[in-house]
């Protein structure tokens, strides 16, 4: 579709974090507008092959990037039970940080979580849940989120180091921009959607941006209609 824009098109596999050097590759001392969805592609969720989701077995992946090294199912392996409770509580809001990862450190005594729906069965388990009764539980109450939709969340913010990126991305993005130009970002996670907000009223406040939006601008209700997964997302800017 780009094939046919009216001005060169150029892509680079980079990270958020990496914008800076994107434009140096460029030959570009900034732009007019910088844009970053924060969400996760929706043909990588929908590959069991990634292991980023709960409702396909698949190994225990969850890269974004699979030149990164370190995988879900290495994480599970060497995360502290106090540690991957903390961040299932930080990141995800789970209720039950504590037994799941209780649950982790006792299940991998026995051999490493490889796959995907081994963990999902011992998230559930954590929760007094089997398969079937969460089948019989949802149909009952629709709508619900999966049980182990929160422990996937968690694993795949921590291996692609998504918090730590944005933060990166953030304090440079307002010397990668013109004066006058634009940053949006949408983001799909309250954690996220924190640190943009966070860091442009700091920006407003210090003079790197002379404008902000002052309320988040969410989809409406027609949007989430036709594409559920936009349901959370959340969309700010600043200008420089």
């Amino acid at each position: 579709r780009l094939g046919q824009a009216p001005a060169p098109v150029s892509f680079h596999r980079s990270n958020f974090a990496g914008v800076g050097n994107v434009l140096a590759k460029e030959g570009l001392d900034g732009c007019d507008v910088l844009f970053a969805d924060l969400g996760v592609s929706s043909m990588q969720i929908d590959d069991p092959d990634r292991g980023m989701s709960y409702k396909h077995d698949g190994p225990l992946d969850l890269r974004m990037d699979n030149r990164l090294k370190r995988t879900g199912a290495d994480l599970i392996q060497s995360l502290g039970e106090d540690a991957l409770a903390q961040a299932l509580r930080e990141l995800a809001d789970e209720p039950d940080a504590e037994a799941i990862a209780r649950a982790v450190v006792r299940r991998r005594s026995e051999g490493p979580v490889t796959r995907t729906l081994p963990l999902v069965e011992l998230v559930l388990a954590a929760k007094g849940l089997t398969v079937e009764t969460w089948r019989k539980q949802r149909a009952a109450y629709p709508g619900q989120f999966h049980p182990a939709a929160r422990t996937f969340q968690t694993l795949r913010i921590l291996v692609n180091d998504e918090l730590g990126c944005l933060k990166k991305l953030l304090a440079l993005a307002p010397y990668c921009l013109h004066p006058g130009g634009r940053i949006g970002i949408i983001s799909f996670h309250s954690g996220e959607d924190r640190l943009v907000k966070q860091s442009f009223r700091e920006g407003l406040h210090t003079g790197l941006y002379h404008a902000v939006c002052e309320d988040v601008i969410i989809p409406q209700r027609d949007e989430v209609a036709s594409n559920p997964r936009s349901a959370s997302a959340k969309f700010r800017w600043a200008a420089r």
